[in-house]
């Protein structure tokens, strides 16, 4: 009698919520495993070495959970919304420094005919469209394109207004504008100085997806404020022993990344190719740091700093999983001189990539890679390499 009463309250409330016509989904990844991570060499003359063994996570995908959800008010027109949140899956503590919905925090609004309108904290355009070229779908810790690619490194942004067209037979534009990338927007005082300190994001990007062939393009622009790279000197009067800070605005600096990439599906391997260039810096959502510290500052800005950088990748579908192979090189010979010598730029930086994925089933499956970095961050003696074994489960 009272699996009967339940089947009947819970047929009554699935029926409510198809005459509203809405729907509210929990989703989540699962990622962990055992790794192996090794540094050598020197960072700007300092020494970098380290050996880690331990437990990783997050490798194939970043441990999640959310809610995405729709609701249908007629003619073509829908809300939308997502908050997905991000954790470690080794101590449980909140990942993106410590936001409850780190990962995405958006609302919008979606239309047939017209595309889509979202607004808050979300992934970028080149981050969108990485998928048309990257073996490793922007995971897999080093390996993945985003490392040389930084923009297209599941690049976050707070504040973000993004439109995005329907798809036009493959083809797909996409525009977003951050009024601050990291943080609470500074409205300003009287004269509006504080505004300086907002770092403003620009993205937008075209791709082409249909059949085997897919191709993107993607532009980013971060507009770094005075306040991003400001100073502060303090004094004591050795009279009064009072204690002045004085604080310098630093330059404006503008962050730029522009990408082409694409992939061609021969069903027997796919292969990928992809190039860009960077100014003054890379995206902070790029691989910027190595165990020992950076050469680069505050969300990847380094004033004189040139980069072209290339992809070279495979994959194919072996057994009940697919095997991945990447090569990337990034040349930042067009650097000031001044810049390289204080940041002991000197080779070009080489990333080597392979992995391979097991399906046990269509929500689960093992996972196990390696990558070598030489050259790291483009000093003449830094090495990296890191191995690792996991499994993935989505619900």
């Amino acid at each position: 009698m009272k699996k009967t009463l339940l089947a009947a309250a819970l047929t009554v409330g699935f029926f409510g919520v198809a005459q509203a016509e809405t729907s509210v989904t929990l989703y989540g990844i699962l990622d962990g495993g055992i790794g192996y991570q090794h540094t050598s060499g020197t960072l700007k003359g300092a020494d970098a070495g380290s050996t880690k063994t331990g437990m990783i996570n997050g490798i194939q995908s970043g441990d999640r959970w959310g809610l995405k959800g729709t609701e249908d008010l007629g003619d073509g027109l829908h809300v939308v919304f997502q908050l997905e949140s991000g954790f470690d899956l080794g101590t449980g503590k909140s990942a993106q420094g410590g936001r409850l919905f780190g990962r995405q925090a958006t609302l919008g609004l979606q239309g047939d005919s017209w595309g889509r309108l979202d607004i808050g904290r979300q992934t970028n355009i080149a981050s969108k469209y990485i998928g048309a070229f990257d073996p490793f779908g922007a995971s897999f810790s080093r390996a993945n394109a985003g490392t040389t690619f930084g923009s297209a490194n599941t690049y976050r942004v707070d504040n973000m207004v993004m439109y995005q067209t329907p798809n036009f037979s493959g083809f797909q534009f996409g525009v977003g504008y951050s009024f601050n990338t990291d943080g609470s927007i500074n409205a300003g005082d009287e004269d509006t100085s504080q505004n300086d300190n907002n770092a403003r994001e620009i993205t937008t990007g075209l791709q082409y997806v249909n059949g085997p062939i897919a191709v993107a393009a993607t532009y980013d622009r971060l507009m770094l404020g005075q306040g991003i790279n400001s100073t502060s000197t303090t004094t004591a009067n050795t009279t009064t022993g009072a204690i002045t800070t004085t604080t310098t605005p630093g330059d404006k600096i503008n962050v730029s990344e522009w990408t082409l990439g694409g992939s061609y599906d021969f069903e027997v391997v796919k292969a990928y190719l992809a190039f860009s260039q960077n100014r003054n810096g890379v995206f902070a959502g790029g691989d910027t740091t190595v165990d020992g510290g950076t050469i680069f500052g505050t969300q990847g800005a380094l004033d004189g700093f040139r980069a072209n950088s290339y992809l070279v990748g495979l994959s194919a579908p072996l057994g009940a999983g697919n095997l991945m192979f990447s090569w990337q090189m990034s040349d930042a010979n067009r650097t000031d001189d001044s810049v390289k010598d204080a940041n002991g730029i000197t080779s070009k930086q080489n990333i080597f990539g392979l992995g391979y994925t097991y399906n046990l089933s269509k929500r689960t499956n093992l996972y196990v890679w390696g990558d070598y970095t030489k050259h790291a961050l483009y000093q003449d003696d830094l090495k990296t390499s890191e191995v690792g074994v996991g499994l993935r489960h989505q619900f």
